[in-house]
């Protein structure tokens, strides 16, 4: 599988994408949290590169393989604490929702919201949603995975 584009976006866009992350980053997440989020909704959306990148990203930040080989399913696993499974919870929520699931509940919110203030929130959603748009580019341009931009 070859990649369709050789450059992937315009400057204008990659100054768009450079000020979300920028808003993202500010809000006081913690950044491997960012990473884990990140990873998990690649996962779901089946974007190769963001997974690989998402791994490379937290591996940096000393994250453990561990708990990097557990994302998938971290429901079962004793690696992770409350608030990133909160996040791990509102970023599968967030993203299943081509799957014909509810979305965000009430009780997915609420317990995210037990966790993080309004800003961290918003920016979580900010970031899943960045995440989405990152893996649907990839996906329509056949990005490889091991890449860089």
């Amino acid at each position: 599988m070859e990649p369709r584009l050789k450059t992937k976006s315009t400057p204008e866009v990659t100054g768009a994408i450079q000020q979300l992350f920028k808003v993202v980053h500010s809000a006081g997440l913690d950044p491997l949290l960012l990473e884990l989020v990140h990873l998990r909704a690649s996962q779901i959306n089946g974007c190769a590169p963001c997974a690989y990148a998402g791994v490379h990203a937290a591996k940096k930040q000393g994250e453990t393989d561990d708990r990097l080989h557990s994302v998938v399913i971290w429901r079962e696993t004793p690696f992770f604490t409350e608030p990133e499974r909160a996040a791990l919870e509102l970023t599968e929520a967030a993203t299943r929702i081509q799957d014909g699931r509810p979305g965000v509940t009430d009780e997915v919110w609420a317990a995210a919201a037990g966790h993080f203030d309004e800003k961290q929130l918003s920016a979580l959603v900010t970031h899943i949603a960045l995440t989405a748009f990152f893996n649907h580019v990839n996906r329509a341009v056949r990005e490889q995975a091991g890449k860089t931009w």
